[in-house]
């Protein structure tokens, strides 16, 4: 089969996230070689003419769909799907309505709360959930409505403002380093868990839970997962918060709770082939869904990597069954 593997443009100047989208280039396209493909990478670009042209030149079974941004914007990852539905190409992963609507993380939450699924209240410049006054001591976590990889995440991103002006103020001052748009979500101290989903025969599969622990980090360092926890290999954070899938019987019902709510998000937004949904649980114990990301990474190294290999699948085996997913290739 021929396949071509779409992926984001990637600038002399890009960041270090940015350009883990090449290292998945690489990986992707060795597996499908060993599956016995014909291979074809294409950097995808903002002149839909010119890649219209260059898709039909290319004459591909299937596109691989590896685009994260669109000109360097998270806010753009839906043309490529887009452009693929239009021209009539099977395509990987989650289709054009199911990625806007999963990594617009403000429309995912509205959608989550309208389906009873929990997730932290949030302020956003034009409303939000939280209603009334904030109780004292209240603590927010200023986010990208759509870049992903934790970009501009860090530790001064949670925020206790006294009222909601003082927290719209916050997220005016932010939106730049944030891809020009974000809102506030409420801070939830406690675990922090992945549950990965893998396209099969038989349907979605939960892959291994996996919670991110925090190492070291004593009562002045918050727990979260930051851009330099992800992508700073000189960070205090890169190191200390490494991923584990070993619980007692004591995390069993939270788990099960979990894969069935990470399910119900497949198919509540629609999601093919692969997908990742994140969590925190409270010190009650309660679980709130934080993102859905419909096109998680593949690198080797990546944390979706890791967990199906926990479950005793082969790179090639992850790469196959995703292909196996996208429509008319089954």
């Amino acid at each position: 089969m021929k396949v071509v593997i779409l992926h984001s443009e990637i600038g002399d100047c890009a960041s270090v996230d940015e350009q883990d989208v090449l290292v998945q280039v690489d990986a992707v396209k060795g597996a499908l070689l060993a599956l016995g493909h014909e291979v074809q990478a294409l950097p995808f670009c903002l002149d839909l003419v010119s890649m219209a042209s260059r898709l039909r030149r290319a004459s591909c079974d299937v596109v691989f769909n590896l685009v994260e941004t669109c000109g360097g914007q998270g806010r753009l990852i839906h043309m490529a799907p887009a452009l693929l539905d239009f021209l009539g190409i099977p395509y990987t992963g989650a289709g054009t309505e199911a990625t806007f609507l999963s990594s617009n993380k403000l429309v995912a939450k509205r959608i989550l709360r309208a389906n009873r699924l929990r997730t932290p209240d949030w302020v956003d410049l034009a409303g939000g959930s939280v209603k009334g006054p904030f109780p004292a001591g209240s603590r927010f976590i200023v986010k990208s409505v759509w870049e992903h990889a934790s970009v501009g995440l860090e530790e001064g991103s949670v925020v206790s403002p006294r009222n909601r002006e003082e927290l719209r103020g916050e997220i005016r001052g932010r939106l730049d380093a944030l891809g020009g748009s974000a809102y506030a979500e409420r801070y939830v101290d406690g675990r922090e868990f992945n549950l990965s989903v893998l396209a099969g025969r038989r349907g979605p599969e939960v892959l291994p839970p996996a919670e991110i622990e925090f190492v070291g980090y004593g009562g002045d360092r918050l727990r979260i997962v930051g851009y330099r926890a992800k992508w700073d290999e000189k960070a205090y954070e890169y190191h200390h918060t490494p991923r584990r899938f070993d619980f007692g019987p004591g995390d069993r019902e939270l788990l099960r709770s979990l894969e069935r709510t990470a399910l119900r998000c497949w198919d509540l937004f629609g999601l093919r082939g692969y997908a990742r949904v994140d969590y925190r649980v409270g010190r009650d114990g309660t679980p709130w869904i934080l993102e859905i990301n419909s096109n998680p990474c593949l690198s080797p190294d990546s944390g979706f990597t890791a967990a199906a290999e926990r479950a005793g699948l082969r790179y090639g085996d992850v790469i196959g069954r995703i292909i196996g997913d996208a429509p008319g290739e089954g």
